[in-house]
């Protein structure tokens, strides 16, 4: 059984589990969703795989990483939101929390992400006492721009280039004091 970390009005925020893999690959595969992410779209499940392994791996060794996205109406994963401890230096910054998502095509601009977003920070602020939450988006990725800058309150803090796929990103703060969950 998934534990579910987060309940919306729409939404149940649960860890990812081993047996999401064929609704992981559906987001993994789909070219629009992929994108603006830096890597490519995978072909195999098994890729997929890899990836729930990583993340449940951030599980044990952080206490935090990506959630699945449950929509309760259909019972679907939908995609995925939460927060990652970046290990690694990005734009500078190390050992820091950083929040992302992703969801199919088909629940674009339905406000899960806005919904989702405000829940994942929200816990981070509250459960987990952070002071900041960062966030990164190619410049090219409008609609998730408009998401982390206008709906969730975001601000931008410069560009940087992200070494893995050379796009010009935008590196977003929220602190605790400028965080609205309303």
């Amino acid at each position: 059984m998934a534990k579910i970390f987060i309940e919306t009005p729409r939404l149940l925020l649960r860890e990812i589990i081993y047996k999401d893999v064929q609704r992981i690959f559906l987001l993994d595969r789909n070219p629009e969703v992929m994108k603006y992410i830096g890597v490519k779209p995978v072909s195999r499940p098994e890729e997929s795989e890899e990836t729930i392994k990583n993340i449940r791996k951030q599980y044990q060794e952080n206490g935090i990483a990506r959630w699945a996205v449950i929509e309760k109406k259909s019972n679907l994963l939908i995609g995925w939101s939460g927060l990652k401890f970046l290990r690694e230096p990005i734009n500078g910054y190390q050992e820091v929390y950083e929040l992302g998502y992703r969801f199919l095509p088909e629940f674009w601009g339905k406000g899960y992400a806005t919904e989702a977003g405000k829940a994942v920070l929200d816990y981070g602020f509250i459960e987990l006492n952070l002071d900041v939450i960062y966030a990164c988006v190619a410049i090219q990725n409008v609609g998730s721009d408009h998401i982390l800058k206008n709906k969730l309150g975001f601000e931008s803090h410069g560009t940087f280039v992200d070494p893995l796929d050379k796009a010009t990103c935008i590196w977003y703060e929220l602190t605790k004091e400028k965080f609205n969950k309303d």
